[in-house]
């Protein structure tokens, strides 16, 4: 079966029953600490993919890196499942998918603002609302500072990008000096 469509399958099981038993928005924060982990210790795929590790051990480190003690009894019990099912090498991919279901459920939109300095928590605010207002929902916020665009600011959510930096507008005279 293709990977993709099975990890949809699963996320869309775990997304079911967890809005059925009101923890949806737990369950989210325990597959985006899973996603990140598998993103910040790339051995983790590897180590859970090999048929020499026991399931218990494949298990307990699977919960680890989905929060730990923290982490939902649904979501322990979806492990042990997927575990069960011999459909671990596929776990990354069943956090992504729930992650993009949930998002899509409850309208939630990614957003980023990416400036050469600090922003104030206020201006930070007025982006984050006016993306909001466009998109008609949630957005999940994120600012980063990258001294390289010189002055100005970057804005990207969904498939929009908005370049107001000042090294695009000096990429964009030089274009036409050369013209």
């Amino acid at each position: 079966m293709d990977t993709g469509v099975m990890s949809v399958r699963y996320a869309r099981a775990l997304l079911k029953c967890a809005m059925e038993t009101k923890i949806e928005d737990k369950v989210y924060e325990d597959m985006q600490t899973l996603g990140a982990s598998f993103i910040q210790v790339p051995k983790l795929r590897f180590t859970i993919d090999n048929p020499m590790l026991a399931k218990n051990k494949k298990e307990e480190l699977l919960q680890t890196a989905a929060g730990g003690d923290k982490i939902q009894e649904l979501t322990k019990r979806f492990i042990s499942l997927v575990l069960s099912e011999n459909r671990e090498n596929t776990m990354q991919f069943m956090a992504a998918s729930y992650i993009t279901l949930y998002r899509q459920q409850k309208n939630i939109t990614r957003g980023k603002l990416i400036t050469a300095t600090a922003v104030s928590p206020e201006t930070e605010q007025k982006m984050k609302q006016m993306v909001e207002s466009r998109t008609q929902g949630t957005v999940e916020f994120q600012t980063e500072i990258d001294p390289e665009i010189i002055g100005g600011f970057i804005l990207e959510y969904d498939t929009y990008r908005l370049d107001a930096s000042v090294q695009n507008k000096l990429r964009s005279i030089l274009t036409q000096l050369k013209k």
